[in-house]
């Protein structure tokens, strides 16, 4: 008899370890998923042209909270757990809840990661916000600079339509706005497209990984979160971020990724104190002593300080950052600080709708607005919270335009972040037999 499986997702990671687990396996039956962490994933269905023979009606997709009835009306075997930024704790706390609904639990790894014909470097982190996307953009430039063709694949976001989705293909900004990505989506592949890079992502990575090497001779894995990387890398680079000391050894599957790295990247070394540097240096040699590490500082510019300097700002930061991601505020509130802003206005009294409910959800937010946008209505809601805000500069804390996205009409400037190195060595050291 198969076993039967309900996998803990939030519509990434829990896709594809379906693909590579579970599709096709007469050995297992996978009776649902559950999902959380993203909005409106719930309440739909694993199509059937993805799910593949024996899933003639597809998979139900539930919420997480009622995972006790699940186990128990779906006469569930076993709980895989397949999502990613949150603690050891809560991992276990699950796993504590499925074995007293009278299931097992587990936590696929390495099995999961598929095998490229071509050099895979890989992109990682501890834990969301940690600077995955500046690091993955200088790998890009380093690449590109040598004369290598370069195609980049991004961590799944299928927040649409899944068989649309299955192998999403960026190329040009029409490619983003015919696909109707969600502003998280676009601030990870914008800044590809802008550099004439293909960028893919999608819900089949087996599929995705076939297209990506017709046109690639190097593959670079642009994390999600702070996920393992899908694919089987040649070079894994780590980032941990050194604000955030101990969440390298607390954090699933962050520490899986610490562990396994070829590279360690400490980033934001400059503005990080001295204790925490050192803390993150402690956990790297204990965890990980064979690793080269790199030390690297996370500058941060401003498009017009002038915009800034003595004016009532909201400051709009990165949305995943500052939700799961844990942190109160992002590098758009660093750049008002530094910049000497009059005010920062907290945009919590203005929150209306599904915005004011991230904020309920994730009571650790400070005075910023996190760039929430899944779908058109939310993204109506944000800009109703910034209009309602009535500050003289939205100082824009995203990797993308934003403010034109939304139109704005209040005044507006982006803050950008980059990763340098300090020191020796450096990316393009560690990466030297690709250049």
């Amino acid at each position: 008899m198969a076993t039967r499986v309900l996998i803990l997702g939030a519509a990434g990671r829990d896709f594809h370890n379906f693909n590579v687990l579970y599709r096709g396996n007469p050995d297992f039956e996978v009776v649902g998923f559950t999902a959380t962490q993203i909005p409106n994933i719930d309440d739909r269905r694993y199509p059937p042209a993805l799910a593949g023979d024996g899933y003639p009606e597809g998979i139900g997709i539930f919420p997480e909270d009622d995972l006790e009835n699940l186990v128990r009306e779906l006469k569930v075997d076993l709980v895989v757990f397949s999502y990613s930024d949150v603690t050891h704790g809560h991992v276990m706390h699950l796993a504590a809840r499925a074995v007293a609904a009278g299931a097992a639990y587990s936590l696929p790894g390495g099995e999961t990661m598929l095998k490229s014909s071509r050099p895979v470097i890989a992109v990682t982190a501890t834990r969301t916000g940690a600077g995955k996307s500046p690091a993955s953009r200088k790998i890009h430039r380093l690449l590109t600079e040598a004369g290598k063709q370069v195609v980049a694949v991004r961590h799944p976001m299928p927040y649409g339509d899944l068989v649309k989705q299955q192998v999403q293909r960026f190329a040009t900004f029409e490619d983003l706005t015919e696909a109707d990505v969600t502003i998280e989506e676009r601030e990870e592949y914008e800044r590809y497209v802008a550099t004439g890079t293909v960028i893919y992502a999608g819900v089949d990575y087996g599929a995705i990984l076939t297209a990506a090497e017709s046109e690639a001779e190097i593959i670079l894995w642009d994390g999600g979160n702070n996920d393992l990387p899908f694919y089987l890398p040649d070079v894994h680079i780590c980032i941990a971020d050194a604000h955030r000391a101990g969440h390298g050894l607390s954090y699933w599957p962050g520490e899986a990724n610490l562990r396994r790295a070829d590279v360690v990247l400490i980033n934001k070394v400059d503005t990080a104190t001295p204790d925490q540097l050192a803390a993150v240096e402690a956990a790297v040699a204990e965890t990980n002593p064979d690793a080269t590490v790199i030390r690297a500082a996370g500058p941060i510019t401003v498009d017009d300080e002038s915009l800034v300097r003595g004016k009532r700002v909201l400051v709009l930061d990165d949305g995943p950052t500052i939700t799961h991601g844990g942190m109160p505020y992002g590098a758009g509130l660093l750049a008002a600080q530094d910049l000497g802003a009059a005010e920062i206005i907290d945009p919590r009294p203005f929150a209306v709708g599904t915005i004011q409910t991230v904020y309920e959800n994730y009571p650790h937010i400070g005075a910023v607005l996190p760039a929430m946008g899944y779908g058109t209505d939310q993204q109506r809601e944000l800009k109703e919270t910034i209009d309602r805000a009535a500050p003289d500069t939205v100082v824009v804390g995203t990797p993308i335009d934003l403010a034109a996205l939304l139109e704005l009409e209040i005044p507006h400037t982006r803050v950008h972040y980059t990763v340098e190195e300090q020191g020796s060595p450096t990316l393009a050291d560690v990466l030297a037999d690709y250049l």
